[in-house]
Formats: structure tokens, sequence, C-alpha cells
């Protein structure tokens, strides 16, 4: 393995991150090390990971890696958020990554626009891995169209009755608590509204975990609502304003999923490239074929862009400005460059990358989601165009 292509694909650039966040990357990549890694194969035969990791996380404060500090989290900037991501993302496997940081969409509306009792009840226990939080927006007719969302919450009295279904919705079959766009006026964007549903309330069902291409251990379900009561004082901000709260979310999970997405290029190109300098074939190593070799240097350079414009929105973002414009295109490049670094890596591993238990087939069927999550590609080309053409 090249100690030089290691440096350029996964080691931060020295002082760019920050000491802080230096020592968060440490922590995060040790709990991953012997938490995650030597368990992941197992889970995800199993389809699922133990419940105990929550705690465990939270124990060492990686679930509250950027909250405030009053609600038991460890504040940071963004850099250690990223650091986090980072690590996480090369556990290798999507499921455990994603399950494990769904509150990193559900609790960030509650922690700028919520009461200081709703974090005390909805942020700190789940910041402490003694309850699970999920994230309920795409409808079976709803997914990136979110204005036009039909789960409706009707006012009576101190309470609000939900009927409608949501789906996709990852940690749903889990998920103590689960943050819910839902209608509480007129139809598009002006009608939409947060609440906040715990999973133990009468007229909340859920279905089992639905079988997935990828993310095998995530537990994605699809929720249903049957008149389910929730106090009006489990609205997160004004009645009818969720729809910008919603999109203000929107913009750090699509930088989450373009930092997955270039690390999972890295990784898939550090496992291949691994075995392209021990597999020998024609009586040499397969990565001494010029084509095999322009090809890997095709991908770094595409990774390694995409991880620089990633970084260029972030630092943007750290002074205060408005990088919606710059975010959706880093998630635009950050998961081609995923799809294109695992398809390579699968078809250089040959009919061994096709077997499950290969990391490189591991990381394929997951890449194929980071285009999806979050707002497909397709809406993020169109967030671009309206806002520079």
């Amino acid at each position: 393995m090249s100690d030089r292509l290691r440096a350029v694909l996964s080691e931060p650039e020295a002082g760019r991150f920050g000491p802080e966040a230096d020592l968060i990357r440490a922590t995060v990549r040790s709990f991953v090390a012997t938490e995650i890694l030597p368990h992941v194969d197992r889970w995800e035969e199993a389809g699922t990971f133990p419940r105990e990791l929550y705690p465990r996380a939270g124990d060492v404060g990686i679930l509250g890696v950027g909250y405030p500090e009053d609600v038991g989290g460890t504040p940071t900037g963004l850099w250690g958020q990223i650091a986090t991501w980072e690590e996480m993302a090369r556990c290798t496997s999507g499921g455990i990554a994603a399950s494990l940081g769904s509150h990193h969409i559900a609790l960030p509306p509650i922690v700028a626009h919520g009461t200081p009792e709703q974090q005390a009840r909805f942020v700190s226990p789940v910041l402490a891995g003694d309850r699970i939080a999920a994230l309920a927006i795409t409808e079976p007719g709803a997914g990136s169209d979110v204005a036009n969302l039909m789960t409706r919450a009707v006012r009576d009295g101190d309470h609000y009755l939900i009927d409608g279904s949501k789906t996709f919705i990852t940690s749903g079959v889990r998920a103590d608590q689960i943050t819910v766009a839902v209608r509480t006026g007129g139809p598009g964007h002006d009608g939409i509204s947060l609440l906040v549903v715990e999973a133990d309330v009468d007229g909340f069902t859920r279905s089992g975990p639905m079988a997935k291409m990828g993310w095998w251990p995530s537990d994605t379900a699809t929720l249903y609502f049957d008149r389910v009561r929730v106090p009006v004082a489990n609205r997160v901000g004004p009645e009818n304003a969720g729809f910008r709260i919603i999109m203000e979310n929107f913009q750090m999970e699509r930088l989450q999923l373009a930092v997955s997405g270039y690390v999972t290029a890295e990784t898939a190109i550090v496992e291949a490239w691994r075995y392209a300098t021990d597999r020998t074939v024609f009586g040499r190593p397969v990565a001494g074929f010029q084509a095999n070799r322009h090809r890997f240097v095709d991908l770094v350079a595409e990774t390694t862009a995409a991880k620089e414009f990633t970084y260029r929105a972030a630092e943007g973002i750290e002074r205060g400005e408005d990088r919606t414009t710059e975010i959706s295109l880093a998630k635009l490049l950050a998961t081609a460059a995923a799809e294109h670094a695992t398809y390579a890596a699968v078809q250089l591993f040959g009919g061994a990358g096709y077997l499950r238990g290969n990391v490189a087939e591991r990381l394929y069927r997951d890449a194929r989601i980071l285009a999806i999550g979050g707002g497909t590609s397709e809406i993020m080309r169109e967030i671009v165009a309206k806002r520079i053409l």
C-alpha cells in the first residue's frame, strides 16, 4: 500500500482542521476501530447492529459533537463535525454510519428552533445514547417535493391529530422519537410544520425493516399515523413555518452526504490499490499495467476535487455565508465520485469483487443511495440552475 496514496486521499491536511478537530478525529477513529470494524461483516449479514452501540458512542462524546454543552453536547466548529463524519464513514458500512448518525438530521431543528423544555426532553437523552431519533419527511407520494407532502395534522385544542404516512425513514424501526413534517395549513410551502412524535403514542405504527439494495444494517421503515394525538407543545418553531426549517436542515444533511461520498470513494480506491499491488496476472501485479495506473489517477483526481470543493463549501459556512449552491454542487461531485470509484473497485477485483464480504462489494451497493438521499442529483442540478442561470 502506497503511503503517498494514503496521504493524498485520507490524511487531513496539516493545520486545516485545527487541534480540537484533530482530537475529535482521533477519538472517533479509535471508536470505529474498536467498536465497529471488528463486527462489520457480522452486522451486515444480520441486517442490524446492537442498540448498545448508541450509549457507547454517547459515553465517549461522539453523538454530541457539534451540539451545545447545555444539552449534553461537545461544542465545536464545523470542522470538528466534518472530522466526525469522515471517520464514521470509514467504518465501511453506510448503514451503520447512517443509523448511528440519524440524530444529525432529526435534532438540529429542535436545537435551532425548539424551546429549552423541548431540548431537555428530546435532545439531551439522544446525545447520551439513551434514545434514538429519526427525521420523517419523505412520503409515498412526495420525496424531494417537500412542498407537496400530504400527512396532515389538525389542531384539536392543545393537541394535533396526525393522519398519514412516511416512508424510507432511517432509524424508523427503532426510533423513540421522530421529528415529523406535517401539513397544518393550506397547500404549498406555507402550510408545513414540524412536530416531535414519541413512538409509544396510540395510533402510531411502523413496518419492519425494509429490504434494501444497500445500507443493510440500517433499520429503514415506513411509518403510519392514524389520528395520532401529539401535544402542541411538541411543535418545533411557529405553526406553518416548517418548510424554511426543513430547507435549513437539508443543507447540513447534504454536506454530510458529500462527506460520505468522497470518503466512500477514498476507501474504495485504497482497497482496490491494495488488491492491485498484491494480485499478479500474466506475470506481473495488476497495478503494473499502465491502463490500471492511469485509471487510479483519474479516480484520485475526481475524488480529491470533490473533497476540496466540499471543504470550500464548509469554509464559507464557517464564515456565515450562504453556500447553498456550493453544497448542492459538492453533493453532486462527491456522490458521483463514490459511484465511479466503487464501480472501478468491483471491476478491478473481478469475481472476488462480486462476493459478499468483500469491502468493495459493500461500498458499491452502499454508494448508490448517496445520490438519492437528502435530495436527488436531479434536484441538486435544479437548485444550482435556479441560482446561477
